[in-house]
């Protein structure tokens, strides 16, 4: 007999936790939504107002929650360099006190909860592709630093209240991924090139464009997510969950131009500071421990992702 959990998901209404509240209220779940709409609309869920067992709080992770939940997807966070530099200090402390806040609640609640890590707790790799015993190499008083080390305190955290406390944690390593509710302006490549081609503006690659990124699209990654939350209590991680097919910007950015028909030229323009250079997963662990690995090549997650951004651009965003 299916047994309905009542899930939290923090960040619940933006990009990938918008397509993770469809996802478990699709197999009967009650979810609770928490987002206090900093980088995330409320348009990305409103489709689910009416649904019975789908609640929503406007509320800030670096306060605590007081409320009973069995599960909490712990997603808050900006993850684009534009939103999570716009207030450097806001990003930590809704990694590092969002952490605390949510811990404390799984342990209160006797919760099983997931950690949304991020790839960038590699900083810029000096090994290639990355896997999970890598410890990284991240400048941590640059301008990414916001970002990049509040995740890996929040990992501190998680494996800390695990050992300390027994709470059943689950920490996963999220590569790029893209697709339909990306915030337009954002400035992650995949929105960003998108709304450019179908501008018809000139598309902004940083550096030579030789820099690789790998693209999960972002159903493939909900999937992982669900998958790795239903692994039994001695699976922690940390675990990669992206796509490992490789791509340099500039090839991504001639796609864009030729699947959208636009006529975009390409500006060239100087690498950011901090910004990595490679990133690719090595995803063997969520390969053998969840039976994983990303079905939806890039052609057609970006072609369902353009589609997306034409309706966005019609309208005027």
């Amino acid at each position: 007999m299916h047994l309905r959990k009542r899930i939290l998901i923090t960040g619940g209404s933006g990009f990938l936790g918008s397509h993770l509240c469809e996802r478990l209220l699709s197999e009967g779940h009650e979810v609770v939504c928490v987002d206090n709409f900093f980088c995330s609309s409320k348009s990305n869920i409103a489709h689910l107002l009416g649904n019975p067992y789908f609640e929503l709080i406007r509320h800030d992770v670096t306060f605590p929650l007081y409320i009973e939940v069995d599960e909490i997807y712990n997603l808050a966070c900006p993850a684009s360099p534009i939103h999570y530099q716009t207030d450097p200090v806001q990003t930590t402390k809704t990694s590092v006190h969002g952490a605390i806040n949510m811990l404390g609640l799984a342990k209160r609640t006797r919760a099983k909860i997931f950690q949304a890590s991020t790839s960038e707790v590699y900083g810029d790799p000096k090994i290639h592709p990355q896997e999970e015993s890598y410890w990284g190499n991240v400048n941590p008083i640059g301008l990414r630093a916001c970002y990049d080390e509040g995740k890996r305190c929040a990992e501190t955290l998680f494996f800390d209240y695990h050992r300390q406390h027994k709470l059943r944690i689950k920490v996963a390593r999220i590569f790029n991924t893209y697709g339909p509710r990306m915030h337009p302006n954002d400035g992650r490549v995949v929105s960003n090139f998108i709304v450019q081609a179908l501008k018809g503006e000139p598309l902004t690659v940083y550096g030579d464009g030789s820099q690789t990124r790998s693209f999960c699209f972002v159903s493939d990654l909900i999937e992982a997510f669900v998958r790795f939350m239903n692994t039994p209590d001695e699976v922690t991680g940390p675990v990669n969950l992206g796509n490992p097919g490789e791509f340099t910007i500039l090839e991504l950015a001639e796609q864009v131009i030729r699947m959208t028909g636009s006529k975009s030229k390409i500006d060239f323009r100087p690498l950011p500071t901090d910004d990595p250079t490679q990133r690719k997963p090595n995803i063997t662990k969520a390969r053998e421990i969840l039976g994983w690995e990303p079905k939806i090549p890039l052609h057609d997650g970006l072609a369902r992702t353009i589609v997306y951004f034409e309706e966005i651009v019609r309208n005027g965003f």
